[in-house]
């Protein structure tokens, strides 16, 4: 007698051996075919379910089969990889029948307050490369072999590029070819499963990138799945009409579709669920919200999307309580993460792209007189819905590093990103992404002076951070202040700015940042945009008292052409800039330092 049929889709492994489910609303007939049965492609019918889904337990298959969808429609007969495949041979192969709890527990891993959070954004294909012929792409054994480096670090949080299966070996992964299944080349399943149990050991979260806006363009199996189309457009999983057009093709899912949502949830449920991930972010959630944007005051809303959003999170939410959900919407609109209960998408961060193209206009501007340091100011107070961590910020992401775009040390001296000059401005930024309010973001290999642009088909040069090892010590020290490790650092955490002094002419700001839990305990961040060292220059506090130096971007050790300034403790005096305590302190050109009171 036939086991009774498995609940869930794709293909589901029992004890003993394996429900086949598809969805196929214009198929006559379905059958699945494979290693099991010599690859026949008639003996093994599915069943008619109602609504357009299809089921089979085949007892004589197991996990490791190979397995393809054989569906008729009129005098058509496809052969189709299975939508929901975790593991295919190759993105124009076959499927193969996974298990993914096989040999895999659950970490009882939690992901740090969202407030303590420092996230290093990974590609996997080109992150390391050790060990690998040339030509050959990174995967996720090689990457893993870096995770003691990230810890050391301080990096609390990986955002993964996109891992799904794509066409051949390199991309940047957003041209999805099966949601379902893990790049083929970079270790499939099995690989990403390593990578985040090693993670997890180190206590680092692991933030999943997701493409729901478009899928494909290359090697989808999806389109045209069972069949059916309209006009030159994609059948089931894809809108037939205008609607489907997006800046990747034609190829927008159809969230009016329930079981297209449907498809989506389930794929969002297998990362955070099957594979333990501890958050999303959602790659171009406008063009989920919106069909078209060319004119910002003519935005054509597309409702459906919006509220697939929305019920997708708000499941997300009620079942993963203490996950992150980040939007790359780069809208700035406040809406993204309002509360569902208000109306709002219900992410907890979305990118903030002010942050970005403020500080690194200021950084690449080449005389002093022509850099706005109110830029500076407004980079660091926008928030949204008033809470500074619903804003991701970072002065470099994938999007702002290829495509035209290079490295900021390149983009501030083309050709001579190694310079004096490119490195004390760069690490200027990144002291001014990791004291601002917001959750912080590094793109791999930022922290040693990485140049050029970046694309799928150059490995990250790690011989580059055993020249610019001071370089990385100045990222590591500064996160470790920034990720809540050390007590007196607490302010960094905290929602609170406050601006204490601001000199257009000399181009000094100095503000505090403090966690409202520990107001007694405020940072003091001074920041000096200027080419000029700066000797007892005067800042106006509000607190009196001793003052330690918790951090000096001025310091010989993070790197020969620094200017050095000595600063260890420093005592208040009287009365500036209308506060009733002041300090004098020495600062380096194109730096800043960190200072928390004395214990």
């Amino acid at each position: 007698m036939e086991e009774e049929l498995l609940d869930g889709m794709g293909a589901i492994v029992g004890k003993e051996g394996v429900t086949y489910r598809v969805w196929a609303p214009h198929a006559q007939k379905v059958f699945v075919t494979g290693s099991f049965n010599d690859w026949q492609e008639e003996t093994l019918p599915l069943n008619a379910e109602g609504n357009g889904y299809w089921a089979r337990h085949v007892k004589q298959s197991k996990e490791g089969d190979e397995y393809k969808f054989v569906l008729m429609n009129g005098e058509s007969k496809l052969k189709k990889k299975d939508p929901y495949a975790k593991k295919n041979n190759n993105s124009d192969g076959n499927s193969i029948v996974y298990d993914i709890y096989k040999d895999w527990e659950d970490h009882q891993f939690k992901i740090t307050s969202f407030n303590q959070l420092v996230i290093y954004e990974l590609h996997v294909g080109t992150f390391n490369t050790e060990g690998k012929q040339e030509g050959e792409v990174g995967d996720f054994f090689t990457a893993a072999k870096k995770l003691d480096y990230l810890k050391d670090l301080g990096i609390n949080a990986i955002e993964l590029m996109p891992v799904m299966e794509f066409m051949g070996d390199r991309s940047l992964g957003y041209n999805p070819a099966h949601q379902f299944a893990v790049e083929t080349a970079y270790g499939g399943p099995d690989g990403l499963k390593h990578f985040i149990f090693e993670a997890h050991i180190r206590g680092i979260a692991i933030i999943m990138d997701v493409v729901y806006n478009h899928f494909g363009p290359s090697d989808m199996d999806i389109w045209r799945f069972d069949g059916w189309h309209e006009g030159d457009y994609g059948g089931i999983y894809f809108y037939n009409d205008d609607r489907a057009k997006t800046p990747w093709g034609e190829n927008r899912p159809d969230y009016g579709r329930k079981e297209v949502r449907n498809f989506m949830r389930d794929n969002a449920m297998m990362w955070l669920k099957d594979y333990q991930c501890d958050g999303l972010r959602y790659d171009a959630t406008a063009f989920i919200r919106y069909l078209h944007m060319d004119n910002p005051l003519k935005k054509i809303e597309l409702p459906e999307g919006f509220r697939f959003l929305q019920q997708l999170n708000a499941e997300i939410r009620e079942s993963f309580p203490h996950k992150i959900l980040i939007a790359e919407d780069l809208k700035s609109d406040m809406v993204v993460t309002a509360p569902i209960s208000k109306n709002g998408l219900g992410f907890h961060s979305q990118w903030g792209p002010g942050f970005a193209h403020g500080i690194k206009r200021i950084l690449v501007e080449i005389e002093d007189k022509h850099r706005n340091l109110q830029m500076v100011v407004e980079s660091l107070f926008l928030r949204f819905n008033n809470d500074a961590f619903q804003r991701i910020i970072y002065t470099e992401s994938h999007d702002d590093v290829a495509n035209g775009s290079a490295r900021l040390p390149e983009e501030i001296q083309p050709g001579q990103a190694d310079s004096e000059y490119a490195k004390l401005k760069s690490t200027l930024g990144a002291i001014t992404l990791l004291t601002a309010p917001g959750i912080p973001m590094i793109f791999q290999g930022q922290e040693f002076v990485t140049e050029g642009e970046f694309s799928d088909d150059q490995p990250l040069d790690w011989g580059k951070q055993k020249i610019f090892e001071g370089i990385s010590r100045l990222y590591r020290d500064l996160i470790l202040l920034r990720n809540g490790q050390q007590q007196n650092a607490i302010g960094l955490t905290g929602q609170s700015i406050e601006t204490l002094h601001f000199n257009g002419n000399s181009l000094v700001l100095a503000f505090s940042r403090t966690h409202h839990d520990h107001p007694e305990n405020p940072c003091i961040v001074i920041l000096n945009y200027s080419h000029q060292v700066l000797l007892d220059y005067q800042i106006g506090l509000p607190i009196s008292g001793l003052w330690q130096v918790r951090f000096n971007s001025g310091y010989t050790g993070y790197d020969g052409d620094f200017s050095e300034v000595n600063l260890v403790e420093v005592n208040t005096e009287g009365a500036y800039d209308d506060l009733p305590f002041s300090i004098k302190v020495g600062l380096p050109k194109f730096g800043g330092i960190i200072l928390t009171k004395s214990q």
